[in-house]
């Protein structure tokens, strides 16, 4: 683990810029940017366009170490260059910004109120292309529908499962056990994962450390202990897919927390934006998040 990249995470002020769009969410991340489907004839073009909206946003000067801390890729991203380096060097090497990794393979079908990840069946392979790379750290992602305590459980069994592994070579585990925000039982669901997560927090080794990526909750305040517990290296919110000023002013609500943000951040970007006009609503959104971040 880098000391320095470990000091950022812990001492920074700032959050977190999601930029992990994986193959599902790509389409329509590229149609908010002004990409539809027709411009594109196969996955290798789709992914060749959205390589070059994050290469565009990550060489703003506006994107940069004073207001970010760090940025989630997709694992096609690090095969990939930015300015003559490997995109997670050149967040580290250039832009002072700590990289992580999106190590998960999409979610299976519902069952039990929730959503669990695939099988991550080439994890040791990605582990050691993130530790070549100078990566600190991985993300991995499952969902919440509904408040039954045996799916819940069942997320926070596996989320933990899988980030043993990743403290085991090396690596800082982001767990994201998303709580949908259109959940009819949200705040219900909130209150038992939290709780699941704490147990298993509590079960952790002394001399290891975790990251929390967690739905904006309903109760203000909900996820302080986890904040406070001492085997949470940061706990950062997504945005869910709340507009940014709802996102911005939710976490702001919540000491502690800081943003993970992807669709919020990239609200307003436009591939049809002059560079000027692209730093000045990218500067304004990285603001707004900042802002609400170190409330």
């Amino acid at each position: 683990m880098d000391v320095d990249q470990l000091s950022t995470m812990r001492n920074g002020r700032g959050f977190i810029a999601a930029l992990d769009q994986s193959g599902g969410s790509t389409p329509s991340t590229l149609r908010r940017y002004g990409i539809d489907e027709a411009a594109y004839a196969d996955e290798a073009r789709m992914f060749d366009l959205v390589h070059e909206m994050r290469a565009r946003i990550m060489t703003s000067p506006v994107f940069d170490s004073h207001r970010i801390l760090g940025s989630i890729l997709f694992a096609q991203t690090l095969d990939r260059e930015i300015a003559g380096l490997g995109s997670a060097e050149y967040l580290w090497q250039v832009k002072h910004v700590v990289p992580f990794l999106k190590v998960d393979r999409g979610l299976e079908e519902e069952s039990r109120g929730v959503k669990l990840m695939k099988p991550l069946t080439d994890l040791d392979a990605l582990l050691e292309s993130a530790r070549r790379h100078g990566v600190f750290g991985t993300k991995m992602r499952s969902v919440v529908l509904h408040a039954e305590r045996n799916g819940i459980e069942a997320v926070a069994d596996q989320q933990f499962e899988v980030a043993e592994r990743i403290l085991d070579a090396g690596l800082v585990p982001i767990i994201e056990p998303e709580v949908d925000i259109h959940s009819p039982q949200k705040e219900a669901a909130e209150d038992l994962l939290d709780t699941a997560l704490l147990h298993r927090l509590d079960a952790l080794p002394e001399d290891k450390l975790v990251m929390l990526k967690l739905t904006l909750p309903e109760q203000d305040g909900l996820h302080s202990p986890l904040v406070e517990h001492p085997r949470v290296l940061r706990v950062v919110a997504l945005s869910g897919g709340y507009t940014r000023a709802e996102a911005d002013e939710r976490l702001a609500r919540q000491p502690g927390v800081v943003a993970s943000f992807s669709r919020a951040l990239t609200e307003g970007l436009s591939v049809h934006q002059q560079q000027a006009e692209f730093d000045a609503m990218l500067d304004s959104s990285i603001a707004a998040i900042y802002r609400a971040s170190i409330t």
